[in-house]
């Protein structure tokens, strides 16, 4: 008995292997880095130089509460959160304290968009949406070079199916 209707039959099973891993474009850290380096100067030149002992640690305090707050912080922020692409899936993890994680799966079908805003198209970065069909899409935040990862995707999609005629 023939079927004459077209299916859509998976390929031979290979592991699974990661594809990529990205974070969130480095341009974030700017901010950071440059409270770190602008903290060390002016501790540096200030720390020891105040005329009273208690004016030396109040300073010394503020470079501390300045330094976790403005550069260690965002800092592992950025390093929170993370994008596996695999043959098989995407994987979003994010969290410091408590951690969540989005995975779509590419053998469904899938649509990927790319968003730029302000400085995002100078850097080509962007945000890439991925629609998978359920209520969430999964957004990876910012990541650099946003075309490739679209055009990888797709090509990623595109080969998890293999279109077999049926004889008839």
């Amino acid at each position: 008995m023939t079927n004459d209707i077209t299916t859509t039959v998976r390929g031979p099973e290979a592991p699974e292997r990661v594809i990529a891993r990205y974070r969130s474009h480095g341009r974030r850290l700017f901010w950071p880095v440059l409270v770190l380096m602008g903290v060390a100067a002016a501790s540096g030149y200030y720390l020891g130089r105040l005329p009273e002992e208690w004016q030396n640690l109040t300073a010394l305090g503020a470079a501390i509460a300045l330094t976790v707050l403005l550069g260690l912080l965002p800092t592992i922020a950025w390093l929170a959160r993370r994008y596996t692409v695999t043959n098989r899936r995407v994987i979003a993890v994010h969290g410091v304290f408590v951690r969540e994680r989005q995975e779509v799966s590419l053998r469904r079908g899938f649509d990927v968009t790319v968003r730029r805003r302000g400085l995002q198209a100078l850097f080509r970065s962007g945000d890439v949406t991925i629609h998978s069909g359920t209520g969430h899409p999964l957004v990876l935040r910012d990541v650099p070079d946003a075309g490739l990862i679209v055009r990888a995707l797709t090509d990623l999609g595109d080969d998890g199916f293999v279109r077999m005629p049926t004889a008839g």
